[in-house]
This record gives C-alpha cells, structure tokens and sequence, in this order.
C-alpha cells in the first residue's frame, strides 16, 4: 500500500471474490418505525436482524428483485414507483463480496406477514443501532437514520 493511503481506514482492498448484489427493504409504517426480519434457523447468520429482500438474480433488476423477495418472503405487494433508494453497503465475507442495495418504501399491499420462518418486529429508527445484525447491514444503519 503507498504511503499516501496509509491513513485511510479499512486496511487493504478486499480479495478478488464473487460479486453477489442483493436489494433490502427499509419498509416504514405511519410510525416511522422499520421492518426487520431474523435470519432462520439453518442458514449463515441465523438469529441475526436483517432488512427483508434478497439476490438480484441475472438480467433483473435491483428494484425488480426487491418487488419479488417482498412477495415471496413477506406476502406483500408493491411496485417499483414506490420504491426510493436509501442506502449502499459493500462487505467482503470469506466467499463473496457483497453489494447491498436499500430502499426505502413506504407504501405497499398487504400486511407483512412471514413466510420463511423468519421472526419480524417493527422497530424505530434509532432502535437499528441496538439490534444485532450482519456485518453488511451495519453501515446502512447511519445512512437510513440520515435520511428519515
């Protein structure tokens, strides 16, 4: 590394990895209160909170991605007009780097009920920094905050 770079944090770039791109949902109710999911039994990280999404899966795109993991993971119904960009996160795990990508949605059909045998709580916005969650869920935490 030069000298130059030597102060910025977060050491070295990350190894060359995959790249897996996932869409999260920042969903606020009337309250100003955000959904979170737990991550179940059985798979990496189970037990921890997570904003509810999933893969972006070839020739989809992000906001797309999100409109199908909220169907199929919560049972709710929303389109991409109400869909409102509100955070980036990338994070280096042991097999893949990962993008996050997080919108903000306050308006969908349905109630949000789940369907994977996650738990789900509505919790405000200063109550994310309390919660135990992934390693790439943290740095959205600030940029949300900002925003609402």
């Amino acid at each position: 590394m030069s000298a130059e770079f030597a102060d910025c944090p977060g050491g070295r770039p990350p190894r060359a990895l995959p790249l897996l791109t996932v869409s999260c949902a920042v969903l606020l109710n009337g309250e100003n209160q955000v959904l979170v999911t737990d991550r179940p039994a059985g798979k990496d990280m189970a037990g921890l909170w997570e904003f509810p999404g999933g893969k972006v899966e070839p020739l989809e795109s992000p906001e797309a991605a999100l409109v199908r993991e909220l169907e199929e993971e919560l049972g709710i119904e929303t389109t991409t007009a109400c869909l409102s960009p509100c955070g980036f996160a990338s994070h280096a795990y042991e097999t893949v780097n990962l993008v996050l990508l997080a919108f903000a949605i306050r308006r969908w059909r349905g109630t949000p009920v789940p369907r994977e045998g996650q738990r789900m709580q509505w919790v405000p916005v200063n109550g994310l920094f309390r919660l135990d969650m992934p390693p790439a869920d943290r740095p959205l935490l600030g940029q949300i905050a900002s925003i609402l």
